[in-house]
C-alpha cells in the first residue's frame, strides 16, 4: 500500500478510532495506582496519540503531497527503473521508464500523450537528475509527425518531488484538458525539482565552487531535452513555470537567459534568494553574486531581455504580495509582465491548483516554434 494510497488512510483511521475506544472501555480498569495500572494508562495515551498524530500526518500528506513515496518519507535512495528506450541524438538523456497520464484512454499515447522518466546529464554542469517529461498526443499522432513543440520546464518547490507536479499539481491531466479544449496549443512538459544536489537548496545558483544549477536549467537541461525530442530550440519555443521556490527559479532563469527562454511564470515566488541552514553558503563572500540572485535588484541594475513574466500572488493568504507588486512594477520594455491576484488563498496545493489552468494557458500564448 502506497504512502498517498487510500487504504493507508482509511487503515490510520479505523487504528485511530480503535484505540481511542480502547482507552475509554480500559480507563476505569487502570485507575488504580499499582506500577502496572499507571504504565497502562501511559502506554494507551501514547499510542493513542501516535496514531492520531498518524493518521493526521497521513491526511496532509495526501491533500498536500509532501512525500510521494515510502522511500522519499524515510530518505532512502530510489533506483532508477528498467531501461525501455535510449536518447535518440543525446547522450545527455535516457529514457528509463513510461507511465500513462491520468486522462481518459490513458494507455494509448495518440489519445492521451504520455509521460516518460528521464534522466539527465549535465554536459557543463556536471549535475545529473531525474525528470518526468509529458508529451501531448499530439506528438504521437501521424499527422504531427513533422512538427515540433514549443516546452516548458515545470519546477516544484523545495523540498518537492517531481511527482507532487503529476499527482498533486496535475499538470499533465491540466494540460490536456486545456489543449482538448482549444485553450491552449500542445506543449511538452519537463517536470522536476530544482533540488538537483540533494538535500541542499541552492536557489538555482551557480555556487562558487559547488553545484552549478543555473548552467544545468539554462544551458544542459533545454540542450538536452531538444537533441532528444521535437522541441524547438529558440528562446520563444522555450518557459520555465513553478511554484514557490520553484517559481523564484523559474522567474529567474527567464529574467537572466533571456537568449535561452522566453517566458517565466512564478507561482506564490519569492524574488530573493533564501539564504538559511538549507541552503548552506551560496555565494562565498561575492556580493555580486548575492545582488544578481535579488530579482528586484536585477530588473533595476541588469539588462532586460524581451521575456515575458507571469506572478501570482493573493490578497489575503500570502506573504508575497508586496514583492510581487514591485516586481510587476519593475518590468520594462522590452520585457512584459502579467500577474494573477486571488482574493484569498495560502501558499499550497489548492491554491496552485487555482492558477495552474490560466498559468499553462498564459504561458502557450507566449510561446511558438
Amino acid at each position: 500500500m502506497g504512502l498517498t494510497s487510500s487504504s493507508v488512510l482509511v487503515l490510520a483511521m479505523v487504528v485511530a478510532v480503535l484505540f481511542f475506544a480502547a482507552t475509554v472501555v480500559w480507563w476505569p480498569r487502570l485507575g488504580r495506582r499499582t506500577w502496572r495500572a499507571v504504565a497502562g494508562r501511559v502506554g494507551l495515551l501514547l499510542v493513542t496519540q501516535v496514531a492520531l498524530f498518524a493518521a493526521v500526518g497521513l491526511a496532509a500528506n495526501r491533500s498536500f503531497l509532501f512525500y510521494g513515496s515510502w522511500a522519499d518519507l524515510f530518505g532512502q535512495e530510489q533506483e532508477m527503473g528498467v531501461v525501455v528506450d535510449h536518447s535518440a541524438g543525446s547522450k545527455d538523456l535516457r529514457v528509463v521508464g513510461t507511465q500513462a497520464p491520468d486522462v481518459p484512454g490513458g494507455g494509448r499515447p495518440a489519445v492521451a500523450g504520455q509521460i516518460q522518466k528521464v534522466l539527465i546529464a549535465g554536459e557543463r554542469s556536471r549535475i545529473s537528475s531525474s525528470a518526468y517529461v509529458y508529451l501531448p498526443p499530439e506528438y504521437f499522432q501521424k499527422r504531427y509527425a513533422g512538427r515540433k513543440f514549443p516546452a516548458s520546464v515545470v519546477l516544484t518547490g523545495y523540498p518537492g518531488t517531481a511527482e507532487n507536479l503529476i499527482k498533486g499539481l496535475k499538470y499533465p491531466r491540466t494540460a490536456y484538458l486545456q489543449a482538448k479544449e482549444g485553450r491552449m496549443q500542445p506543449m511538452v512538459l519537463v517536470m522536476m525539482r530544482p533540488t538537483v544536489a540533494p538535500p541542499r537548496d541552492t536557489e538555482c545558483v551557480d555556487v562558487p565552487g559547488g553545484p552549478q544549477t543555473e548552467t544545468f536549467f539554462a544551458e544542459d537541461l533545454p540542450k538536452a531535452v531538444a537533441e532528444t525530442y521535437r522541441v524547438g530550440t529558440g528562446p520563444r519555443s522555450w518557459g520555465v513555470m513553478g511554484n514557490s521556490t520553484g517559481g523564484y527559479c523559474a522567474l529567474k532563469i527567464a529574467l537572466h537567459h533571456p537568449d535561452r527562454y522566453g517566458a517565466g511564470a512564478g507561482f506564490s515566488a519569492y524574488y530573493r534568494a533564501a539564504e538559511d541552514v538549507t541552503t548552506g553558503d551560496l555565494f562565498h563572500g561575492d556580493d555580486r553574486l548575492r545582488k544578481r540572485a535579488d530579482l528586484l535588484w536585477s530588473l533595476d541594475h541588469l539588462p532586460q531581455g524581451r521575456s515575458s513574466f507571469l506572478v501570482t500572488t493573493s490578497k489575503r493568504g500570502e506573504d508575497n504580495r508586496k514583492g510581487t507588486l514591485e516586481f510587476v512594477k519593475k518590468v520594462r520594455s522590452p520585457a512584459r509582465v502579467s500577474s494573477i491576484t486571488l482574493e484569498s488563498g495560502g501558499h499550497n496545493f489548492n491554491t496552485w491548483n487555482r492558477e495552474i489552468p490560466p498559468g499553462l494557458v498564459w504561458m502557450s500564448g507566449r510561446l511558438s516554434v
